[in-house]
């Protein structure tokens, strides 16, 4: 298999002082498993890209302007070019000729006359004024000239023209590093003729689902089987987010086969996904087959629901997340602590916001665990949804929103403020 182009050469980076490397029976706060995340995660290398496959990257460098833009006197209707001082001496101008946009011949316009153009179009030296051709009366004179009269006294000197260099001139800064690349960013860079910018590449990912248990959709269900979600909810998120380097790898519950898989994985990927395996059950083997390829452990177990499970580990600057398996949990544990890893490697924001609304019905937790719970938020109260069982993902696909219960906090009452993160739309 290739390997990835963008690995990392970097060595790993420690753990923060005073974050201890917890052992998988302790559980850490989410507040320390954030910041462990974040100690760890490191920028991918800048890349060069092909402008028009930049859409949605972050610019890695300035880019300057090349050549005045545009690169010379430019129509912007279509009309008649005259030289201003010409018309309010005389206000007759002989008509003769055209330009149309594209032509490449510069020919000086003579005193007194004017000539036919195009939106577009150069205006050529001589000229420097450009009336629409909705204000003009032709005359055609005995002798058959045309003469151009202006029915617009208000006319002002250099009107209609776009300067040379009015858009940005050679030299000038035209993007700021850090700047997105959106369909205008893209635009503007291809029109004062950018081909390849330097960007920070979205990461390669793969994603490993365990699970015996498991079978494709559209497959009859056997007794004890249930069908697999966590791929397709993974890769929706991911795609909503515009990284589409993403393998997918199904894995049996044996010790060698998950090993094989993740192995493989860690050869392309800057980012591996494991789901399910990450609990202390005999068939659970994410944590010993994450030992086997090298991955150093820096956290198992978080003190939160769902997703208690959740490990994090790193291999040189490759990023391991072990999942848990429900499929809520799932969602959860990406859109909380993979998001911010993925923030970080792209440059991009794509943590998710928090705001500060009122509860809209009182709520009681039954755990002492930092609590992630799904809401629907109406832009002025936020309504905790039932179903909040990790296996359910019912309630997720009508939600908008995770309501954060800090483990301290047991109940919650009806207008009390309430910290909300607000999933992507």
């Amino acid at each position: 298999m290739a390997v990835n182009p963008y690995r990392y050469v970097t060595p790993c980076i420690a753990v923060n002082a005073g974050i201890k490397n917890y052992s998988s029976q302790n559980m850490i706060s989410v507040t320390q498993a954030k910041a462990i995340i974040t100690a760890n995660t490191v920028a991918l290398p800048a890349a060069v890209c092909q402008l028009q496959l930049a859409a949605g990257k972050i610019l890695a460098e300035d880019v300057y302007a090349t050549l005045d833009i545009p690169a010379f006197p430019q129509s912007s209707m279509d009309g008649y070019a005259f030289a201003y001082n010409d018309w309010k001496q005389n206000k007759k101008l002989l008509l003769e000729g055209e330009i149309a946009a594209g032509k490449n011949e510069k020919n000086t316009l003579a005193e007194g006359k004017a000539v036919r153009i195009f939106t577009g179009a150069p205006v050529p030296p001589g000229a420097d004024t450009v009336i629409m051709q909705e204000k003009v009366i032709i005359n055609i004179t005995a002798n058959g000239t045309k003469e151009l009269i202006i029915e617009d006294e208000a006319i002002q000197q250099g009107n209609s023209v776009r300067p040379k260099g009015s858009e940005i001139k050679k030299g000038e800064l035209a993007l700021e590093k850090g700047n997105l690349l959106s369909p205008a960013a893209i635009g503007f860079l291809a029109g004062i003729g950018i081909t390849t910018v330097k960007i920070f590449p979205n990461p390669f990912i793969s994603i490993i689902i365990t699970g015996n248990e498991l079978q494709q959709a559209g497959k009859p269900l056997e007794y004890g089987q249930v069908y697999e979600s966590n791929s397709f909810t993974l890769t929706a998120a991911l795609q909503h987010l515009h990284i589409e380097g993403i393998k997918i790898y199904k894995a049996v519950d044996d010790l060698k086969t998950v090993t094989d898989v993740l192995a493989t994985a860690l050869h392309q990927s800057d980012i591996v996904l494991l789901t399910g395996g990450i609990s202390a059950g005999d068939y659970d083997f994410v944590l010993q087959a994450a030992e086997n390829c090298g991955v150093q452990k820096l956290f198992h177990k978080i003190k939160q629901r769902p997703g208690k499970p959740l490990y994090f580990g790193k291999k040189e600057n490759q990023l391991v997340f072990g999942l848990p398996g429900n499929p809520s949990s799932v969602l959860t544990c990406f859109y909380e602590y993979v998001l911010d890893a993925l923030e970080i490697l792209t440059h991009q924001k794509l943590s998710l916001q928090s705001v500060h609304v009122p509860l809209l019905k009182p709520f009681r937790k039954t755990a002492a665990l930092t609590h992630f719970l799904k809401g629907f938020y109406n832009g002025t109260t936020v309504t905790i949804l039932d179903a909040q069982e990790s296996y359910r993902l019912s309630s997720f696909a009508k939600s908008n929103c995770l309501v954060k219960i800090n483990e301290d906090v047991m109940e919650c009452a009806a207008g009390e403020i309430m910290e909300v993160h607000l999933l992507p739309v």
